[in-house]
């Protein structure tokens, strides 16, 4: 049986109050630290035992070979594996003659703390050595969200009863040895021995650097670390370096009353192109303004940055702490791996582990992006620079598959297709329409006119340059886009996929209204007179299949006339069907991995009717297996919006605990980081109800018992702004900036800084709970209704 950590329910806190070795693998995930550039997973402070070590700088792969039985024009000839680069945090301790290692000896209590507040990591061990020694060790991290390259460690020990010698060692280790990969599992990441080669290192007077290159894909980093020492006089001290480990040495006897205290700061940095000497300066020159800032400084500051992110991001939920607590958690871990991103990918898996081998997918753009851009826009923005950056990877792409624009990636790191597997790879092409999406929101909600001229522009240009390419008018007048694959990973090479098709129709008439408003720019990219109105005939003429006879949306064309799973005679050991049965399996019957169509409804509501809505979700309820964590969320939002919200509330928490309670069962290798999204994004737009329809905010907020209150916060053109939800009521308030139009429940009122509108919340109507498939229902959060609810019949 599979077991998954235990931890104190909290709404600030991440609290474990013993130490589960057969756990250490997940909890590194779940206690990692990050700012978006710089990862450190929740690795025991003396580095063994261990699960899965890992420090990463975002960016930082290695080159590996796609090998394949049979080749084929286009097909990617190359992956990237994020590597682990150079390990700061080891701490390793002797007392007496004797390593502190918690395997052996007594360890008396142990208890770790991640602070959503604080933005660090802390510890507290009491030990008895097998000689009897009993210590004390305490230690705090952190990876800092306003010094992009540093990270910090303050770390104590201490006699409990007895005199002791005591010798900490702090070291710089590069090419530390890993665990292999688990057996046919593609989630995991390749694991790559000994990826860096020496350059240089140096050690002097409690200060080390070590210079190390990749080999193949030619990038240079450097880790440069320094100490302040606190101990009692007698101590000794001694620094030493060489080609993969530096190390900084105090010793010193201590007696009962007396401390070692040490701080270590710790600094990153990596290039393409700059020289040894320049990326060994800017190393020491940022590891040198974190020693003048301070321990004490570089708390206050990560304090001052959490504060003023909370202040404008925080979700209050009551009536659950347990989900309380895990949205917290996952918002807080969004912001760790985008904070301070900036030029690179925000990660499927941030920088909390090596899953999916580092690669950033269109999860950022559909579940990261829409958190970031009403809480830390600029992260967001952020992020699509990066995408932007990498259009000329995406233009050669295009090139190469007989099209027109940019066609970007499934999965990558430095904007090359990375997927060897092209029906659900190059195959994707929805991720190019993901994109424009996320321009189209981030501007919306920040009136960024200067992003959307610039870099947003591109974007939307060249991937409507891409739709209009790859799709066809049949002989009827509708434009057909053919042989894609959509979100749901058990269809593929499917015609007119409706999700594909409606985020493509979105994308066209984007592009087409940014050439109006930007026509110095559309004369820069040689947009030419036709291709506006060309765009804006495709969108008009965009197919969307409908099934007439059942009365719902085919996720594409013809899938309802698929074979049906056999649900009942699928074992639940059978689960995900991925590593149990044949894609060409999967491909021919009606399963769902997960939601697709569904997701369709959730970004593009206006293109269904309230009833189409209702059905549509009731029919792939019935057909969605949630083999991926980007499932519940969705459905989450698309169940409160249809009336069923408890089965949204059940959705909500399964997408928030998804790694708290590992449900995945590979929080070894990194969190879900859009599931994390996900369960605010269930919150958010679930249970509050938060759409968008020609820049003007709408809300349906509705609670689901024991739920009694949701309040969440958002940030609108600069401006923020406040909703309270309870069981009957909702209100809104604009703390300053506006006025803004917004909607309730499809009555428009304007909401004017310093003066709250509160507005009564319909009641809820009968609505049956849709039926899942045979064993995959979410677990129940509560027996108690927001309505009448009963199986559905049959």
């Amino acid at each position: 049986m599979i077991s998954h950590p235990a931890f104190a329910v909290e709404p600030w806190r991440l609290r474990e109050t013993s130490l589960d070795l057969d756990l250490l693998a997940q909890t590194e995930s779940l206690f990692a630290l990050s700012n978006g550039h710089v990862g450190w997973r929740g690795n025991l402070d003396e580095g063994e035992p261990h699960g899965l070590p890992g420090s990463y700088l975002n960016g930082v792969y290695e080159r590996r070979p796609l090998p394949y039985g049979e080749g084929g024009y286009g097909f990617p000839e190359s992956s990237q594996t994020i590597i682990n680069v150079t390990n700061g945090k080891l701490m390793r301790l002797m007392v007496d003659d004797e390593p502190f290692d918690v395997r052996y000896g007594q360890l008396r209590s142990h208890e770790r703390v991640l602070d959503f507040r604080a933005g660090t990591l802390s510890r507290t061990a009491e030990w008895v050595s097998p000689a009897g020694r009993a210590i004390r060790v305490s230690s705090t991290r952190l990876v800092s969200l306003t010094q992009r390259s540093i990270a910090a460690i303050w770390y104590e020990v201490e006699p409990v009863d007895e005199p002791a010698q005591f010798v900490v060692q702090s070291e710089l280790v590069a090419n530390e040895q890993l665990p292999q990969a688990g057996p046919d599992d593609p989630r995991e990441a390749a694991v790559l021995e000994a990826p860096l080669r020496a350059e240089s290192h140096a050690a002097s007077a409690g200060k080390a650097l070590l210079v190390h290159r990749t080999g193949h894909s030619g990038l240079r980093l450097a880790a440069a670390m320094q100490h302040v020492v606190d101990m009692p006089a007698g101590g000794r001290r001694m620094t030493e370096s060489w080609d993969d480990v530096a190390r900084f040495t105090a010793s010193v006897a201590l007696r009962p009353g007396q401390r070692l205290r040490l701080v270590k700061f710790v600094g990153y940095s990596w290039s393409g192109t700059r020289s040894l000497p320049a990326l060994r300066d800017q190393v020491e020159g940022a590891l040198t303004a974190a020693v003048q800032i301070g321990w004490a400084g570089l708390l206050a500051e990560q304090q001052a940055f959490l504060d003023d992110f909370w202040a404008r991001a925080d979700v209050e939920l009551e009536g659950d702490p347990e989900v309380q607590q895990a949205i917290r958690f996952g918002v807080f871990h969004v912001l760790q791996a985008a904070a301070r991103a900036e030029t690179q990918a925000i990660p499927a898996k941030g920088l909390t582990g090596p899953g999916y081998d580092g690669h950033a997918f269109w999860d950022t753009e559909m579940f990261v992006l829409p958190l970031l851009s009403i809480t830390r826009p600029q992260a967001a923005a952020d992020a699509l620079r990066w995408r932007h950056s990498t259009l000329p990877q995406a233009t050669q792409r295009a090139r190469q598959l007989g099209l027109q624009g940019a066609a970007f990636p499934w999965r990558t790191i430095n904007g090359e297709e990375c997927s060897g597997y092209w029906p659900a790879g190059t195959a994707a092409f929805h991720v190019n329409a993901d994109i424009a999406d996320a321009v189209i929101r981030y501007v919306d909600v920040t009136g960024d006119d200067e992003f959307e001229a610039g870099p947003g522009f591109d974007l939307l240009v060249q991937t409507a340059r891409l739709w209009h390419s790859i799709g066809h008018y049949n002989g009827q007048g509708s434009f057909r886009i053919d042989g894609v694959t959509g979100p749901d990973e058990y269809s593929a090479l499917a015609d007119n996929n409706v999700y594909t098709n409606l985020m493509a129709q979105h994308n066209l008439r984007a592009a087409a209204d940014a050439v109006d408003r930007h026509p110095e720019r559309a004369t820069e990219l040689s947009v030419s007179e036709s291709e506006p109105p060309a765009w804006r005939k495709a969108a008009a003429a965009m197919a969307i299949p409908y099934d007439p006879e059942l009365g719902v949306h085919p996720q594409a064309d013809d899938f309802t006339r698929h074979e049906v799973w056999d649900f009942a005679g699928t074992k639940k050991a059978q689960y995900p069907l991925l590593q149990h049965f044949t894609y060409f399996d999967l491909y021919r019957k009606q399963v769902c991995k997960q939601a697709d169509l569904v997701l369709a409804m959730q970004m593009r509501p206006h293109a269904f009717t309230p009833e189409q809505k209702a059905r549509n979700f009731a029919y792939y309820e019935r057909l969605t297996v949630r083999d991926s964590s980007l499932s519940a969320a969705t459905q989450a939002v698309l169940a409160a919006e249809v009336g069923q919200l408890d089965l949204a509330y059940d959705y909500l928490a399964e997408s928030a605990l998804i790694d708290l309670e590992d449900s995945e069962h590979n929080v070894r290798d990194g969190l879900h980081l859009a599931a994390l999204a996900g369960g605010w994004i269930a919150a958010v737009a679930g249970l509050g109800g938060l759409r968008s329809r020609f820049s003007m905010l709408t809300f349906a907020p509705r609670l689901a018992p024991p739920l009694t209150r949701l309040t969440f916060t958002m940030s609108i053109r600069g401006d923020p702004i406040k909703i309270e939800v309870t069981g009957t009521a909702a209100t809104y308030t604009l703390e300053h900036g506006g006025p803004f139009k917004i909607s309730h429940y499809g009555a428009a009122f304007s909401l004017t800084a310093g003066q709250p509108v509160k507005l009564d919340i319909p009641p809820a109507q009968y609505v049956i709970r849709a039926r899942q498939p045979a064993g995959r229902a979410p677990a129940r959060r509560t027996t108690q209704r927001a309505h009448a609810v009963r199986p559905a019949p049959g």
